[in-house]
């Protein structure tokens, strides 16, 4: 049986080292281990063990109080059937609300449909305002991937696709690369199993030969480093994910020669300017092979990623990538935004701190994109929860796209990170419209001969005027009638430029 995370584990990987904080932690432990006494998963162990490792992942991403103890509750109202008074009265309303997140998220299906896998990614945004339902969410589905052996035949294959198609592009997008790689090498097996088989063999026959030139070259550096008087940093190695791997085997016809960071060297130090000195030290050790030499730290990636990579030629036929970054690179780089959302600022709110409860999709819109918040604390450049990373509108205006991320920018302009609104037929079909359109432009989505005879439209359940704005995870009903059709009034309603073009076709302006 798999060891249940311990409530000191998960509080020693807390950031949250104040006594109130820490209490919570330990209220929501205690009471998510009662709550779930009776409850197994499909391998038969106690359902505590599922909970407690999500609310550890949490803790080790550096996530604040409230999210570790929405982890450890999510499944408490969902499953043990505890009721919201219950959780507002004892956690409180924020805790409540992330709880309630994470149980909508999980309603969600996949259907194995291109479009609706699509649907889905914006769906989860629309619905979090709060981006820790979705870090939440993404621990959750990573400890339930990971156990994927225990489901039964039948669903696995349905949860696998929907963790490579849906799960791992978010963590991508939030630039968690270690939640990405883990959700990805977890559902790989069951979703692609002959793939999975066939890149597994490759890496066998090519194991041995590539630890030895991994320890050599290790070996070499540290001597020359100590020789140019660097002492502090540290070496560890990085191994690209299965999956990785084949997406990347795929576009080179599977030539796995022609893959050249399968495996790297990663060195990491103290500050910025040691990145370039050891980088110059390792050019001068080895030949970099050209046009692999990419400078993330200049210019980092559009989630926010920062390092220096280059690919070496190791002087025994071979080559190896070497990855050079700080500390606070490092754990951006593992843990992406919620590596942001643990640090605190002060918010005018009383003088007090401003908790992470982050408003996600409202912070996007324009006007209200807030500034990058730098502080020096130790030689390290941090960001204050009030303020989202700059990254993020950078992310939305990007044109290039990376090698490691051809597929990243495609639909970004019309994904979660852009001025959208992504609301729902009656049906839960995801419609995604511009910010402030109407149910005109709703009703012209769906089919021109719906926008051209709507009578009117209920927006959640009531009815509202055509020219209401729509919001995020609105659920928008269209009513018809043979002899409506559209009044020029509908042209100063109307946002997007289809409903416009059909509504001048049929008032004929």
């Amino acid at each position: 049986m798999a060891a249940v995370k311990s409530l000191k584990e998960i509080l020693t990987e807390s950031v949250a080292k104040n006594e109130k904080d820490q209490h919570m932690i330990t209220e929501a432990y205690e009471f998510a281990r009662i709550a779930h006494e009776k409850h197994e998963r499909y391998s038969g162990e106690p359902y505590f063990i599922h909970v407690a490792e999500v609310g550890y992942q949490l803790a080790r991403s550096g996530m604040d109080a409230q999210a570790v103890s929405a982890g450890l509750l999510h499944d408490t109202i969902e499953d043990a059937g505890v009721s919201e008074d219950t959780m507002r009265e004892k956690f409180g309303e924020e805790v409540l609300a992330l709880v309630d997140g994470v149980t909508k998220l999980g309603a969600l299906r996949y259907q194995g449909l291109e479009r609706h896998a699509e649907s889905l990614r914006k769906l989860f945004a629309a619905t979090a305002k709060d981006i820790r339902v979705l870090i939440i969410k993404l621990m959750d589905r990573l400890h339930n991937a990971q156990t994927l052996s225990h489901v039964p035949e039948q669903k696995r294959k349905r949860i696998a696709l929907e963790t490579l198609e849906i799960y791992a592009p978010i963590a991508d997008r939030l630039g968690m690369s270690v939640v990405k790689s883990d959700l990805e090498d977890a559902a790989f097996p069951y979703a692609y199993p002959p793939e999975y088989e066939r890149v597994r063999a490759l890496l066998r026959e090519r194991h041995a030969e590539t630890e030895r030139r991994l320890e050599k070259t290790e070996r070499h550096l540290k001597k020359a480093l100590a020789e140019a008087g660097i002492r502090s940093f540290r070496m560890e190695t990085r191994k690209k994910g299965v999956y990785s791997l084949y997406r990347k085997l795929e576009r080179k016809k599977w030539d796995i020669t022609q893959i050249h960071d399968i495996i790297a060297l990663r060195v990491i130090v103290e500050n910025v300017a040691d990145c370039y000195t050891i980088m110059g030290i390792v050019h001068g050790e080895w030949r970099p092979v050209p046009g692999k030499i990419k400078d993330y730290i200049a210019s980092p990636k559009p989630n926010g990623y920062q390092s220096i990579h280059t690919t070496i030629y190791t002087g025994d036929g071979g080559t190896l990538e070497i990855q050079v970054r700080t500390e606070a690179m490092h754990r951006e780089a593992q843990f992406g935004i919620a590596s942001h959302l643990s640090y605190k600022v002060a918010s005018g709110y009383g003088g007090g701190t401003k908790s992470a409860g982050i408003e996600w999709m409202r912070q996007l819109m324009p006007g209200r994109l807030p500034q990058k918040v730098k502080e020096r604390e130790a030689g390290k450049l941090r960001y204050g929860i009030a303020n989202i990373p700059r990254w993020i509108k950078e992310l939305a205006e990007a044109r290039e796209v990376s090698e490691n991320s051809e597929e990243y920018l495609e639909d970004i302009k019309t994904d979660f990170f852009s001025y959208r609104v992504f609301v729902l037929t009656p049906k839960g079909d995801v419609i995604d419209l511009p910010a402030d359109a109407t149910p005109i432009d709703f009703a012209y989505a769906i089919h021109s001969e719906i926008g051209d005879h709507m009578a009117g439209a209920k927006v959640n359940g009531k009815l509202v005027s055509l020219d209401t704005k729509l919001h995020n995870g609105d659920i928008v009903e269209i009513t018809t009638k043979k002899t409506s059709k559209p009044s020029k009034k509908w042209l100063d309603f109307a946002k997007t430029t289809m409903a416009k073009k059909h509504i001048r076709a049929a008032i004929g302006g």
